[in-house]
């Protein structure tokens, strides 16, 4: 029996773990109270992890997929091998154009990114599809427009807010905040602060709320409209913060005066004079905040949506203040600045444009089946399951029926990893370094490197193992750089001034960083750490940029150094940088400093919802699916025995409807959508609106090759149900019929 430090995978929080563990399990686990960020704190998804770690899906070697549809057993040697020839034949025929990423740094498994994102470089492309461009990229993209750069990113300060108003989350089972439940219960308590929660549903958060504004789903633009009229109308808006700090703003209010605000919150169907009380109150609160998450970012105008969410903070100057929203350092960029006016970017098919350098993944299907020359041949998968969890599960088994090479990395034999061609098995999450991709932290930021507490299972291995072995194997990185080994064991200065001088000599192996420095640097790491050398590059980097932060949090000397060894010993964390509320400005990226308000996209999005009419006889129900309960999570929980309770994930629909089509309780049901339909067990629940039904997300895994446990959401989601200039898929708002079976 031992005890270690490490952290949660189930959600962006990463929460500090401390667990007992014995024979390669888990034996206890509970909150680490020396986390910084979380001290202590879990909720009772983490402490049944031992369902992730070990069960019967596992992989133990790698895998070659044989003519008949069966997997044998095959050496890493040969494996990679194998790959390898495969991968540079199809880059010598089709070039960048024939290759697409998928996943890389997903489902908890962030470390293993920085590796992964190396073999897009040897395949000379640029196509990456990750959850992140089916979720975020709308945001991302109004970032860019609002801050200057799409690496901004905003955050919330509700810990310390008077007013906070939740829009489209819910925090107490999605999390996404610091220590969800209990900063909730802190702001219920507290009379002197407020709490408002707009949502479809009677959500958990919504019950602890002081209001509620119970909307219909798909209008949370109409009813964000609404309250920015209001504000605007009623000389609620903070002028001089506008004036100071922001441009275009003359342009913006004209467009939110022309709202009739009362019909707004009329179509969302919600009382205007509470729409117009919580419009006043905002803009009134000595300081409020705005959280959202994919209930405004999966639904209609998703990327209009994220607009208007940041004018409500912006409008009432509730922006680089202490219990406002603030933007903030990152150690590990999530994204990239993209341009979509640059040439030679876009995909063969949809002709789409990247968006914090992603690719939204529901349009990769039809890359790879049109008929074009330079359609997508081969497709890598790590860390992700897209023909369970992106939209159109059948699009993508017909597109991955007709690549020539389809490679998977996972921990598990997933429903994607049975259609490979070769299946390579990666060690866990605990069984290898790892660490906290999500520091969105404001002022103080905070890091979280975490050690292995197993072994890994059998012949699998870490990621950055697997992509430095297969540079190697396509002869882009040699297997020796003694120099630098040298210099390694010399000191760090003198390690980075010889990668500077490699570099220099020999400019294409820059791409090739991480592994190069994996092969070098980490032979001088502690065991088990060797994968962290990329961090060094990293911490120099934002102790150059950030030094007089990094001081104020106690690092001295040479800075960019003092934080890799302090972030490597300490395993629990450790906070990396200190900020005051005004140096917010100093992240904005515009020239001048200002945020621009005045997006032409977006305030033409804003005029067509005047005459926006939405109807669909045939498809009478709306389906947000993806509901967070108490027993779901992301899909890495294969063994659907983790689940106390809800163990077939039942659809929620309200009493009324249940009655009109004649359905009991616990009575099973087809829901059909345009593109397909699945049986599921209903729950009579008063919590949904009228003709709205809701599904979880995290079922329908098929455990040791059986039968589905539980609801195949996106059997039910089309990939031509998105945004038209994103293509964020609307899977808060999917039209669907009920039957009663």
């Amino acid at each position: 029996m031992s005890t270690e430090k490490t952290a949660c995978i189930l959600c962006s929080r990463n929460c500090g773990l401390e667990v007992e563990i014995s024979g390669g399990k888990f034996v206890k686990i509970k909150g680490d109270e020396r986390h910084p960020i979380s001290k202590g704190y879990i909720c009772q998804k983490a402490a049944r992890l031992e369902f992730y770690q070990n069960h019967d899906d596992r992989l133990r070697f790698p895998l070659r997929r044989q003519s008949d549809g069966t997997f044998t057993k095959i050496s890493w040697e040969a494996a990679l091998s194998e790959i390898a020839e495969k991968l540079k034949n199809v880059r010598a025929e089709f070039g960048g154009n024939g290759f697409a990423f998928v996943g890389g740094g997903g489902q908890g498994n962030h470390w293993g990114g920085i590796y992964s994102r190396q073999l897009l470089s040897a395949m000379n492309s640029r196509f990456i599809y990750t959850a992140l461009a089916q979720e975020k990229t709308g945001d991302i993209w109004v970032n860019g427009r609002l801050f200057g750069n799409q690496l901004c990113h905003t955050t919330e300060d509700i810990e310390h807010t008077d007013y906070v108003l939740f829009i489209g989350t819910n925090p107490y089972q999605a999390h996404g905040i610091v220590n969800a439940r209990n900063t909730l219960k802190e702001i219920q308590k507290d009379e002197n602060r407020t709490m408002v929660v707009i949502d479809p549903r009677v959500t958990e958060t919504a019950k602890m709320a002081d209001v509620h504004l119970q909307l219909k789903p798909g209008t949370d633009a109409f009813l964000i409209s609404a309250m920015l009229s209001i504000i605007v109308r009623e000389n609620l808006h903070d002028k001089e913060f506008l004036a100071e700090q922001c441009t275009g703003f003359e342009v913006l209010e004209k467009e939110l005066l022309a709202i009739d605000a009362e019909d707004y919150a009329k179509r969302a169907d919600v009382e205007f004079e509470l729409v117009r009380k919580v419009a006043r109150d905002f803009a009134s609160a000595e300081n409020a905040c705005v959280r959202v998450d994919l209930g405004t970012q999966h639904t209609l105008h998703t990327t209009l949506n994220g607009y208007l969410e940041k004018l409500l903070y912006l409008t009432t100057g509730n922006f680089g203040k202490k219990g406002g929203n603030n933007l903030h350092t990152s150690l590990i960029p999530l994204v990239s600045d993209t341009d979509e006016r640059k040439k030679g970017i876009r995909t063969a098919k949809h002709k789409m444009f990247p968006i914090g350098g992603l690719y939204p993944p529901n349009i990769l299907p039809d890359e790879i089946r049109h008929s074009g020359e330079d359609r997508v041949r081969a497709v890598w998968v790590d860390s992700s399951n897209p023909v369970l969890t992106f939209a159109d599960t059948n699009a993508y088994i017909s597109a991955f029926e007709k690549l020539d090479l389809l490679v998977v990395v996972d921990v598990a034999m997933t429903e994607t990893a049975r259609m490979a061609d070769y299946v390579l098995p990666a060690a866990s999450q605990f069984e290898k370094l790892e660490a906290s991709g999500f520091n969105l932290e404001f002022p103080e930021n905070f890091f979280h490197l975490r050690h292995a507490v197993f072994e890994p299972l059998e012949e699998s291995l870490p990621e950055p193992e697997i992509y430095t072995r297969l540079l190697e194997k396509m002869n882009l990185i040699p297997k020796s750089f003694s120099l630098l080994r040298i210099a390694a064991s010399v000191s760090r200065v003198a390690y980075l001034a010889s990668m500077q001088i490699l570099f220099k000599r020999k400019p294409k192996l820059k791409k090739y960083a991480s592994s190069i420095m994996y092969r070098t640097l980490g032979k001088t790491l502690p065991k088990n750490a060797e994968s962290a050398a990329p961090l060094l590059g990293l911490t120099t980097a934002y102790a150059a940029r950030y030094g007089k932060q990094v001081k104020a949090a106690g690092y001295e000397g040479n800075l960019g150094n003092a934080l890799f060894e302090q972030i490597i010993a300490n395993k629990s964390g450790v906070i990396i940088s200190k900020h005051e509320f005004a140096e917010v400005w100093s992240l904005v990226k515009n020239k001048g400093g200002r945020i621009h308000v005045e997006i032409p996209e977006m305030l033409e999005a804003l005029r067509e919802l005047r005459d926006e009419k939405l109807s669909n006889d045939d498809f009478p129900f709306i389906l947000m699916a993806g509901e967070r309960r108490t027993y779901n999570a992301n899909q890495i929980y294969r063994n659907p025995e983790w689940r106390k309770i809800d163990p077939k994930g039942t659809m929620r629909i309200h009493p009324q409807d249940a009655a009109e089509l004649g359905i009991e309780n616990g009575a099973e049901v087809v829901c059909e959508s345009a593109v397909g339909k699945i049986k599921v067990f209903a729950e009579i629940d008063a919590s949904v609106r009228l003709k709205m039904v809701t599904l979880p997300n995290g079922y329908g895994l098929r455990y040791k090759n059986g039968e589905p446990n539980g609801p195949e959401l996106n059997l039910l989601t089309p990939g031509d149900n998105c945004e038209p200039m994103t293509k964020t898929p609307f899977h808060k708002h999917v039209p669907v019929r009920i039957k009663k079976v």
